[in-house]
């Protein structure tokens, strides 16, 4: 459980910065795709990421497979959380450009619309992490991490970074910490979503198989 805590701690890093060139690219375009560093390299160096491997909980059979899930959930938000603060203050730029980001998120969306925000960002990610899984291709990552980014999906982990970086606990500390939890929560539905329903499926090909 340690080492799953501390390599939760390396995903959260890597989601940082992955946040960091996405909030000092002037190009939103361009921010989106260079943000795809982050999840490449936590593929490549199988770090734990709550957001993908929530995408497996199915197929978690024992209490400490899904306390492992948490755990990395708490590694991956006490480093964006501890990461973001340090980021503000060494980049003014980039935390001005956290507060607008988190303010409009706070004043642009209703919790509903934050929580299906959050689902379809965890369909999109479960898609390109098992894409990656199965085929080895880094393409599914270097689409699928734009495609939510400028989809204006929601990302807990990343957004546990902006809201780190921007001034938005101190101005509204309860607000932001719904926004937070909701977000945590869609993408658990939406990381689950495709494999639930494929599941019908699955059970129907193992019993011809079978017979």
């Amino acid at each position: 459980m340690l080492k799953t805590f501390f390599s939760a701690l390396c995903a959260g890093v890597l989601i940082a910065i992955g946040g960091c060139v996405y909030l000092a690219c002037d190009n939103r375009y361009a921010g989106a795709v260079l943000f795809s560093i982050a999840l490449l390299c936590i593929c490549y160096q199988q770090h734990v990421l709550f957001t993908g491997r929530v995408c497996y909980v199915l197929g978690a059979h024992t209490g400490r497979d899904l306390a492992a899930l948490f755990i990395g959930l708490a590694g991956n938000l006490t480093a964006t959380g501890l990461f973001g603060p340090l980021v503000r203050y060494a980049i003014p730029s980039s935390g001005a450009a956290a507060d607008a980001l988190c303010a409009a998120k706070l004043a642009g969306q209703t919790l509903p619309q934050t929580f299906l925000r959050a689902v379809l960002c965890g369909v999109v990610i479960y898609l390109a992490v098992s894409i990656f899984k199965d085929n080895k291709t880094p393409l599914s990552i270097l689409y699928g991490i734009p495609v939510f980014i400028l989809s204006g999906f929601e990302h807990s982990i990343a957004d546990m970074f902006y809201f780190s970086a921007s001034d938005a606990f101190v101005k509204d500390a309860g607000r932001s910490a719904l926004f937070l939890l909701t977000v945590v929560a869609g993408n658990a539905v939406g990381g689950v979503l495709l494999p639930l329903l494929q599941l019908p499926g699955t059970r129907a090909k193992k019993g011809g198989e079978a017979a």
